[in-house]
């Protein structure tokens, strides 16, 4: 019975975890609709429900009663397990994240290592459903989207080293609890911005959304893809945007830490305050999306193996020099 208990008790965290990653999910999707209008000096959602916050809920509706279409000459097994497996790769990488000192699912020690390593395993589902369709498009959307995100993981790679180094620690709490007297984004600022450039690319978002080309890939891998199954898809994708900005709050932002531990802000509780994080860098990725035009495939790659890759190399050596010269090396006491 004790171990029926456990079990049943880490059924209740993994639902309490996902569920609201999901509506969080369906939130965003609004909130990026929304800041594309003003932006725009439009509307948005703003007839399905009030200010249109049930739009995603209508869309969501459609989908699931959506014919699913499967090709008659794909490889149909895979070809059903692709968005199965980018949807909850997307979802199992939260496992590790912390929203409060004791507030995670999983405070393991190489959480940082986890968490690269499940953002690194998404793109076999882009992969699988590429290949699985037998068309040449979504074939040609996958080469490019695992081109893409191989190659600017790499400069991520780099840039959590530099972290890492001021840190002494694989645990994402202590990364956090390592920024009480400085957030990491003032030292590390170049870092930041290469980190949330490469979070982009990582996820395919404009304006490097190349994997998706309408002139001449149409929907990339998603081509073939209907109903409920393209929008798992679209969930995981989305659930990965939210991932890397958790990922940027940790690493650059302090985490569930306030800007200042005085009063009023160190009585807010440490959960609002990561959200509130995500919720910022979130803002930012959907203002990039509104305002900067699409990166031709050469330059994208160009950025990420001539400019970023350099770049965060020479100053993983600038960090390490710095600590090392000033004897500031880490240790595990925060």
């Amino acid at each position: 019975m004790e171990y029926l208990d456990i079990f049943i008790n880490e059924i209740y965290k993994i639902f309490f975890l996902v569920v609201p990653i999901l509506v969080s999910v369906a939130l965003i999707v609004w909130l990026d609709r929304r800041v594309w209008g003003f932006v725009q000096k439009r509307r948005g959602p703003n007839v399905v429900g009030p200010f249109g916050l049930f739009q995603t809920l209508a869309d969501a509706l459609k989908y699931i009663f959506k014919e699913i279409i499967i090709p008659a000459s794909s490889n149909k097994i895979i070809f059903i397990l692709a968005p199965i497996v980018t949807m909850t790769l997307a979802l199992v990488a939260w496992a590790v994240i912390p929203f409060g000192e004791n507030l995670v699912l999983s405070d393991i020690n190489i959480g940082i290592l986890y968490l690269f390593a499940i953002s690194s395993l998404g793109v076999y589902g882009i992969i699988m459903g590429g290949w699985a369709s037998n068309s040449k498009y979504p074939f040609l959307g996958a080469i490019r989207s695992a081109a893409q995100m191989v190659s600017y993981e790499v400069s991520i790679g780099i840039i959590i080293i530099n972290v890492l180094l001021c840190v002494g620690s694989l645990n994402l709490t202590d990364i956090v609890l390592a920024q009480k007297n400085i957030w990491f984004v003032i030292p590390l600022f170049p870092m930041f911005v290469i980190f949330f450039i490469s979070a982009l690319a990582e996820t395919n978002r404009p304006p490097f959304d190349l994997p998706e080309a309408e002139a001449e890939l149409v929907a990339g891998y998603q081509t073939e893809y209907s109903g409920m199954m393209y929008a798992m898809f679209w969930l995981g994708e989305y659930a990965n945007i939210l991932l890397m900005c958790a990922m940027g709050s940790i690493l650059f932002l302090g985490g569930w830490l306030p800007p200042i531990d005085i009063y009023p802000f160190n009585v807010i509780p440490s959960p609002i305050w990561i959200i509130f994080k995500i919720l910022f860098l979130f803002f930012l990725f959907a203002i990039v999306k509104a305002i900067v035009p699409r990166y031709r495939y050469d330059q994208l790659m160009r950025l990420g193996w001539k400019i970023f890759l350099p770049f965060s190399l020479l100053y993983v050596v600038l960090t390490a020099s710095f600590l090392f010269y000033f004897d500031m090396l880490p240790t595990k006491e925060f």
